[in-house]
């Protein structure tokens, strides 16, 4: 097991191969400063499969975001998994054209790099989670918020309808 110290956001391959079943764990428990209010709890294992060091685990936590419609600030919380994939050597040879990747196959190449940045890999992560539309909640209607009795405005155009007899 490997938990960071805030020193060690770094893992070496060399610590995963040396492992029984190449398989190291890996906890992270603390803030991602780039990002504001943003505290998160990561349990990653990471595997070598060779030519591969697979990621994968669960990230929970929650992050300060600025709602769109009335600026207030609010929490929104994050669960999610990570399932990413690391070339030990470059790809570059295999794919000499432009290739359309599908799902499934984004790799991240490092280049003959023999270490792993999980700190860069768990910013990454929270950014993609981040909703397109930051909302504080179903009910905000920008820093207005409105009761079910004054949602109903009378329309004086409507008065007309009141008077008809339908027989």
């Amino acid at each position: 097991m490997h938990k960071n110290d805030n020193t060690s956001k770094i893992v070496l391959i060399e610590d995963i191969e040396k492992n029984k079943d190449k398989t190291l764990h890996y906890e992270f428990n603390g803030d991602i400063t780039e990002l504001e209010g943003c505290e998160i709890i990561a349990n990653l294992d990471l595997k070598s499969l060779g030519e591969y060091i697979e990621v994968k685990g669960n990230v929970k936590g929650k992050i300060q975001l600025e709602c769109d419609r009335c600026l207030n600030k609010f929490d929104y919380e994050l669960n999610f998994e990570i399932d990413e994939m690391y070339a030990k050597n470059s790809l570059y040879e295999e794919y000499g054209q432009e290739v359309e990747l599908k799902s499934g196959q984004f790799i991240t190449d490092l280049n003959g790099e023999k270490e792993i940045d999980i700190y860069d890999l768990l910013y990454q992560s929270v950014i993609l989670q981040l909703p397109n539309k930051k909302v504080c909640g179903i009910n905000c209607n920008e820093g207005l918020f409105v009761s079910e009795d004054e949602m109903n405005i009378p329309d004086e155009r409507m008065k007309i309808f009141k008077n008809i007899k339908i027989e």
